[in-house]
Order: structure tokens, then sequence, then C-alpha cells
């Protein structure tokens, strides 16, 4: 008989390295682990596994984690991913009891869990940095309340601000971004262990004890969503992505104000490096990499988006590739949260390049119409009035504006000051003094409120280390 012809080439197996996670969800390996404890010490209270069983899984997770902390976890490329080595090097060290671990458990439902843990402790991790920038927004908005600078529109001269109420406007959009992160955690706060591959168990298990044990407001509702659903890891990204763009805003303002036509910041070391070849440059290269590296985490949004677009239900393989990005993402906003939080404190304002600016009697145009608006003018025709002493291409001064106002009538005694035209913005939200207190007060109190949704978001978190601790429970 002649040999038998090979397979075709389309049903052989494909080099382990492509298939393998290895790589990525070895980041996983201890939220891994606390999740099996948990499993295992259910499995016992149901009957599955006896008191001995339990006490020796637990005892081998726990020497596993051990190892894994201190480097000395030899992890094996050809097993694929990270659940596979940990439950393989488990047996070696337990015996044939290590293959009770994944009694009622799918790798579905085990990654779901692991990245609903992971999310926990990234969302932990990157609040605490983003309390720290607008501990630090907060600081300096204070020490600089009081000093005149012009706002902005369309990137021209706009109306009288101050620094103060300049930082704040940075701190309230960062401070959405941190009740975005807050809320993204408590969706997510749903265990999915025990929904399966995807229809859950014949045994007699108990997903809503494991959800208790790590921490989860409940378990899962829908076994076949549980194992499918990705919605965190976006909303994760998307709230990255808004923090990654509100993040380039400021960083383009340090830019801009950093050059020598705004001269607002003094080109300290700080801001960045010299020039190769001209020695009089100073780069704001930290605020630029803050503004450049948005991109980058908006693309790890769309990245995952793409991937999720159109996958049918339940697992599919595609799902692999949901943690690169969130990953990247974390990594990225986490790094570029420290460079804004240092770049901010240092950062050292011109007083004399702000108040020039703000002398600007353009700056004062709107208050001279309102001034009209005071004496009973319609506000259409105290804007033609006012605008036409403004005309275009013309340069003008106090003087000449004073003199062009002079036959309306309009009262410009004190208008052209940047102090008081500040001072007289004093409705709600405004950058008069009084007004700016209350922003800080009212700033005060989300930072309060931050810290105590953290100090819940890190107990929860440390839960991971209380079951990968010694002490059984």
């Amino acid at each position: 008989m002649p040999d038998p012809l090979p397979p075709p080439a389309y049903v052989r197996v494909p080099h382990v390295d492509f298939l393998a996670s290895l790589g990525v969800d070895r980041t996983l390996a201890r939220v891994d682990l606390a999740g099996s404890v948990a499993h295992v010490e259910m499995l016992g209270r149901a009957g599955l596994l006896s008191a001995s069983e339990v006490g020796l899984l637990v005892q081998g997770l726990r020497q596993l984690a051990r190892e894994v902390a201190e480097g000395t976890f030899l992890w094996r490329g050809e097993l694929e991913d990270v659940h596979t080595n940990l439950e393989s090097r488990l047996t070696e060290l337990v015996g044939p009891t290590g293959g009770k671990l994944h009694t009622a458990r799918s790798r579905n439902d085990q990654v779901a869990l692991d990245e609903r843990l992971y999310l926990r402790s990234a969302i932990a991790e990157v609040a605490r940095r983003l309390l720290a920038l607008e501990e630090a927004l907060l600081a300096r908005a204070r020490s600089e309340a009081a000093t005149p600078m012009p706002g902005y529109t369309h990137l021209q001269r706009a109306q009288p601000v101050t620094v103060g109420h300049w930082l704040l406007a940075h701190f309230w959009r960062f401070d959405r971004d941190l009740d975005r992160l807050r809320a993204t955690a408590e969706r997510a706060n749903v265990s999915p262990l025990g929904a399966g591959a995807l229809a859950g168990s014949t045994l007699p298990i108990d997903p809503a004890s494991v959800a208790a044990r790590l921490g989860f407001d409940r378990a899962f509702e829908n076994s076949m969503d549980a194992v499918s659903d990705r919605d965190f890891f976006v909303e994760l990204l998307f709230d990255l992505s808004l923090l990654a763009v509100h993040l380039s805003t400021l960083g383009e303002e340090v830019v801009l104000f950093a050059t020598k036509e705004f001269g607002y910041l003094e080109r300290t070391a700080a801001l960045g490096s010299g020039s190769s070849l001209m020695p009089q440059k100073r780069n704001p290269d930290v605020a630029e990499l803050v503004r450049g590296k948005a991109g980058r985490v908006v693309g790890d949004l769309v990245s995952l988006l793409t991937t999720l677009k159109g996958l049918p239900l339940t697992y599919d393989r595609d799902l692999q590739e949901d943690k690169a990005p969130v990953l990247d993402a974390v990594a990225t906003v986490t790094a570029v949260l420290e460079a804004s939080v240092a770049l901010l404190r240092d950062l050292v304002f011109v007083p004399a390049r702000l108040s020039a600016a703000v002398a600007d009697p353009e700056l004062f145009a709107t208050d001279l119409a309102e001034r009209l608006v005071g004496q009973g003018v319609p506000f259409r025709t105290a804007h033609e009035t006012v605008g036409a002493a403004f005309a275009a291409g013309s340069v003008p001064t106090p003087t000449s504006i004073a003199a062009a106002l002079a036959r309306t009538g309009v009262p410009v005694e004190g208008a052209l000051d940047p102090e008081r035209a500040v001072a007289r913005r004093a409705s709600p939200g405004g950058p008069a003094p009084g007004a700016l207190a209350g922003q800080l007060t009212a700033a005060d109190g989300r930072v309060s409120s931050a810290h105590t949704f953290l100090s819940s978001l890190d107990r929860k978190v440390g839960l991971i280390e209380e079951l990968l601790s010694e002490e059984q429970r």
C-alpha cells in the first residue's frame, strides 16, 4: 500500500507562536491565581472538593504566587497562555489533585474574571495619578488666582481671566475624567465566574459566593453575555482616550505659552531639552510628548472596537486580542500623568509678559458694550458702536479708544484696567475673586470625594493580596 497523502495545508495546526498569548496575558498571573483561590474555596463549600483538597490546592496556588512575585516562575511558551502555565505548574506541585482546579470552570469565564480584576487595579493606578494631577492644578490655581491673563477663543485674545481660572478649567475636565473612571469601575464590578464556556454548569456551583469573596457587587445575569462581554474594556479605553485628549490640550497650551511669541512661561530645563544644533533653543519636549501620546491611546480604543465589531456570541479567539491595547493604554496614560504632574509643578510664569498681554484694549470691548447695555442701549446697537471703535486694521490704545467712544457717551473710566475687569466678572463660574473662591471650594469637595472612592477601590484591589497571602481562611 502506498503511504497516505499528507493532510492538506489548510488543516495543519498553525505554529504555536501564532496562537500563543503568553507574552501579553502573563501580566494577569496574580489576579488569575487569586480568582483560582476563590474558585477552589467555592468548590469546597459546594462539596465538590474535600477540605484536604482545598487546602492542598490553595497552598499550591499561593506557592505559585510567590514564584511569580519573585521572578522564579518558569514560563513555558509551548503552553500557550497564562492559565495553562499556572495549572501545569500547580499539578507539578500538588500532583493529580491539580487536575481538579478547573472543575466547573472554562478558560472563557476565567479570562473574563481576570480582566475585570485587572481593570479594577488599573483604574486604581490611573485614578491615583489623575488625582495627584488635580491636586497639583488646585495648588497652582490658588497661587495664581489673582494673576491676570488673556483668555482665548479661536486662538485670539478674547477677554481677561486669571491664570488660576485657566488652571481650574483644566481641573474640571480632569474631574469629569475621574468621574468616568469611577462609573466604569462600578459598572464592571460584576463577576463572570460560573458562566463556564457559555452555558453555566451542571454541578452545584455558587457564583454569588465567589463574587462576594472577590469584592464584586454581584454575579452575572446571563452566562452567554458574561463570557462575551468586553464592554468594560471598551469603556476603560474610551475613558483613557478622552483623558489623553484632555492632557493633550494642556500640553498644547504649555507648548504655545512657552514660545517667544507668547512668552507666558519661562523655558526652563523642566520643559525639556535643548536643540542638538541650535545653542539658544529650549524645546518643550515633555508637553509635546504629552500631546503626542494621545494619538496612541485613541488608536488603542479603535483597535479594540474594530476587534469586537461583528463578533458572534459567545467566545471567539479574536478576543485574545483584547488585552494588548488595554495594557498599552493604561501604561501610556499612567506615564503621561506622572510626567504632567511634574511638569505642572515646575511651570514658571512670566508676570511681565502676562501683564503686557492682558493690557491689550481689545480684551475689554465686551465690557464697554455691556456698559452701554447698562444705560439701556440694546445690545446689538452697543455691539456695533464698540465694534466701530475697534475697526479692523487699527491698533487701538486706551487713548484712541476713549477718543473714539467720547461721542457715544460710553463711560470708559476704569473699563480698561485688567484687575478691575476680572473683578467685574463675578457671575457663577467666572474668574472674579469671589467666584473663583467658590470654584476652589467645590473643587476641594470633589478631591475629597475622589479620595473616598480610591480608598474603597483600594480595599477591593487589596483582596487579591489577601487571597494570595499565607494565612489560610
